[in-house]
């Protein structure tokens, strides 16, 4: 009779025991529970001292600062800003030069374009998100200058490049030569009244300076008098040592644009020009541009740009 009655205890005191484990496990775990839902919490919910910090953002503040642009994608096409603007063009030698359509400040943008091929392809450069205007350009194998009206108030301003128009620094005034702006013939020292009445392009050198009008040039050495040349048709200049080279539209004896020189010192109104070659063909309703590198000679008219390797004689 003992035995059966301590067994029976035994049987009644596990599970009693096991219940007790099993709660004790169960608080355990719901202590456990309720401290990691109070970290979560705290971790997500505002400070006590003072209201929740604003959400992060990706979006930066701009750049106010002027950089250059990778290209000009987003001008005008290169070939349609040309016919609203004047047209510039700077000669290196017979495979390097620089063109450009100046463009008006509050109109259409300008576009600066650059070849090392003979004129087959052309890059665009950029100018600078505050240059409104181009009014004159001058290259060398070292350096590009371009005279061009900036800002809002479309100041003349001269700046240089030395890494093919990647960066933009200060320029020397007179470093793009000479330009023509609303306020007139803008020369390396001044800005002076155009001697008529709408010139078509300036030039300016060490001891001489041109003005291209319709129908006559005008010349003067230094700050003299401005001497009148008459002769139609010229529409562009440029400079080789002492004498100047002249496009010609509308003379008889070339269907397209005539190449011409004449002297560059002692001009009087009887000076003459002396021929030198016809690019037959060449567009002479429209604009016209030359610039020249020893006897490399460019010529851009219409659409097309023409490299000569003769001064002009042949193209």
């Amino acid at each position: 009779m003992t035995t059966r009655r301590g067994t029976r205890s035994l049987g009644r005191a596990l599970p009693r025991t096991t219940l007790i484990v099993v709660a004790a496990v169960v608080v355990v775990l719901v202590v456990i529970d309720i401290v990691l839902v109070s970290l979560a919490l705290g971790r997500t919910a505002p400070e006590q001292n003072g209201p929740a910090g604003p959400i992060p953002t990706f979006t930066s503040t701009p750049d106010t600062t002027e950089t250059p642009r990778a290209s000009a994608s987003a001008d005008a096409d290169p070939a349609s800003a040309a016919q609203q603007g004047r047209r510039l063009l700077a000669a290196v030698d017979d495979r390097e030069a620089w063109r450009a359509s100046g463009g008006s400040c509050g109109g259409p943008r300008p576009v600066l374009e650059h070849t090392v091929d003979g004129g087959s392809t052309w890059v665009p450069v950029g100018l600078g998100t505050d240059v409104g205007s181009l009014m004159a350009i001058r290259a060398s194998s070292t350096e590009l200058s371009i005279m061009a009206g900036v800002g809002e108030d479309c100041t003349t301003t001269v700046r240089t490049a030395t890494d093919a128009g990647v960066t933009w620094n200060e320029g020397t005034p007179g470093a793009a030569g000479a330009g023509i702006s609303t306020d007139g013939v803008v020369l390396a020292s001044e800005t002076i009244q155009a001697p008529c009445a709408d010139p078509i392009e300036a030039f300016q050198g060490e001891r001489t300076s041109v003005v291209v009008c319709d129908g006559q040039l005008e010349w003067r050495a230094g700050t003299d008098a401005w001497v009148d040349v008459p002769m139609g048709g010229v529409r562009s200049i440029a400079v080789d040592g002492g004498e100047y080279t002249l496009a010609r539209v509308d003379v008889a004896s070339c269907s397209g644009v005539q190449l011409v020189t004449m002297p560059a010192a002692d001009v009087t109104p009887s000076t003459a020009v002396s021929p030198v070659g016809c690019a037959e063909g060449a567009d002479s309703d429209g604009t016209v541009t030359i610039d020249r590198a020893g006897q490399d000679v460019w010529l851009w008219d219409g659409e097309t740009v023409r490299v000569s390797s003769d001064g002009g004689a042949s193209w």
